[in-house]
């Protein structure tokens, strides 16, 4: 693989700024911040007022600690624009992720939000070893999904030649990359393994491809992904991280150079690690809850949202802003699947719309081949046991699942009393996808 490591004048000074001007950066920005949500949000005025702080009492990067944490179910009972701080008319794009009900959680952007997401997943593609007139093909979904229209104006910020494909027309995607001969790929990782056995299934040697760099987010993957990935296809792959609710993809991007874990972009997101039970901060170095504070954001300004994504922060390397560790995990039940958002809870209600149905339940993960894939297994209800009942049920629930959640999942109904039962807390999910 190609040295791709960028020179220093290719890097926004930030990247290399000391770590005391980025802490006097992150706290005017910060006081900034907080006084626009409580300013302009009536959801954080109330916020602040019922934890008894008020943004006068920031005054270094500590005090954030005696503000309240939001949390995913804020978004979702301020549905739709509640969580706004600037009048709707001022917001230019909507995007929007899977909650725990069939409700959306929903984010809104102002014309500064964009151009600034815009530069920052410009870094990112940049940091991750692409440069102005690569051509970058996009393989994120577009819609309300904010990876294929995040990824898509970054790199056009950059100056790249954009190959807006989204996901799925996996023998299609082959045959653009071989013809249309992209240096880049962002993609989710799961899908580039299905990409590479399109390659193989087609008799093509995917190392002879034109890709050198491949951006891969939207869901955990393994160092041991990377390894595959980079063996099969000579070429660089680089992790990107974000979430919906903070901004989107380009929150925090490794470098190409070092591949040892994401610089998260300070000046525009403050990150903290939290205990996932107490919510007490931790110091760098252990692990916890990852918890983000936007500085710049205008629409959706988002104080101590708590991710429940578990990592460590640790110091700078390739730039002096600090790292993040690779997603470990969860401190939630959420399952990311093909990258979607999915929660046991979801499944529940569209369980619970079908008359044929008992509120028994498991949810089993498995990966066949390179795509993972999700199993619920359901009891029938003991007055619809009959095959055709269970087949009539079977298809709704599944329909039901696809419409709603927004991924397609594998039903078993069985029979009455199929499902084990728990003492305790019930165990909805069993991953049995193999691990690292």
């Amino acid at each position: 693989m190609k040295d791709l490591s960028p020179r220093p004048d290719e890097l926004d000074p930030i990247e290399t700024a000391s770590r005391d001007e980025i802490t006097a950066l992150q706290t005017e920005r910060m006081k900034w911040s907080l006084a626009h949500a409580y300013a302009n949000s009536p959801f954080y005025r109330a916020k602040f007022d019922a934890a008894g702080v008020h943004p006068d009492d920031f005054r270094t990067l500590a005090d954030l600690a005696r503000f309240p944490f939001t949390e995913k179910g804020d978004l979702r009972d301020n549905y739709p624009f509640g969580m706004f701080a600037v009048p709707r008319e001022q917001i230019v794009r909507i995007h929007a992720s899977s909650g725990t009900t069939g409700k959306p959680t929903v984010v809104g952007y102002t014309r500064n939000d964009i151009e600034m997401w815009s530069d920052l997943v410009a870094r990112s593609i940049r940091a991750s070893g692409g440069r102005a007139g690569d051509i970058v093909h996009v393989a994120y979904g577009y819609g309300l999904f904010t990876g294929g229209l995040g990824a898509h104006y970054g790199a056009e910020r950059l100056g790249c030649t954009v190959v807006p494909i989204s996901g799925g027309m996996t023998e299609r995607q082959v045959m653009l990359i071989e013809d249309f001969r992209p240096r880049v790929i962002m993609v989710t990782p799961s899908y580039m393994l299905s990409i590479l056995d399109e390659f193989r299934r087609q008799g093509l040697d995917p190392r002879a491809s034109s890709l050198e760099v491949g951006i891969f987010g939207a869901e955990p993957w393994t160092n041991a992904m990377r390894h595959e990935i980079e063996q099969a296809f000579d070429m660089h792959a680089v992790d990107i991280y974000g979430l919906s609710e903070v901004m989107g993809p380009g929150v925090a991007n490794e470098c190409v150079e070092t591949k040892d874990g994401l610089h998260i972009w300070e000046d525009h997101f403050y990150p903290e690690i939290i205990d996932p039970v107490t919510g007490a901060p931790l110091p760098d170095g252990e692990k916890g809850e990852l918890v983000f504070t936007t500085l710049t954001k205008e629409g959706l300004p988002i104080i101590r949202y708590r991710t429940r994504d578990l990592s460590r922060l640790l110091p700078g390397s390739a730039r002096s802003m600090r790292r993040m560790e690779k997603i470990t995990g969860r401190s939630d039940d959420m399952i990311i699947l093909r990258g979607v958002n999915v929660f046991p809870t979801q499944i529940e209600e569209q369980i619970l719309k079908c008359a044929g149905l008992a509120p028994h339940f498991v949810i089993e993960l498995t990966r066949e081949g390179r795509m993972d894939r999700m199993t619920v297994r359901v009891e029938c209800h003991p007055d619809a046991g009959g095959d055709e009942a269970r087949a009539a049920s079977t298809r709704e629930l599944a329909q039901h699942i696809k419409n709603v959640v927004g991924v397609s999942a594998e039903v078993d109904v069985c029979t009455p009393g199929g499902v084990e039962r728990s003492l305790g807390k019930a165990r909805r999910v069993v991953d049995n996808r193999p691990k690292e």
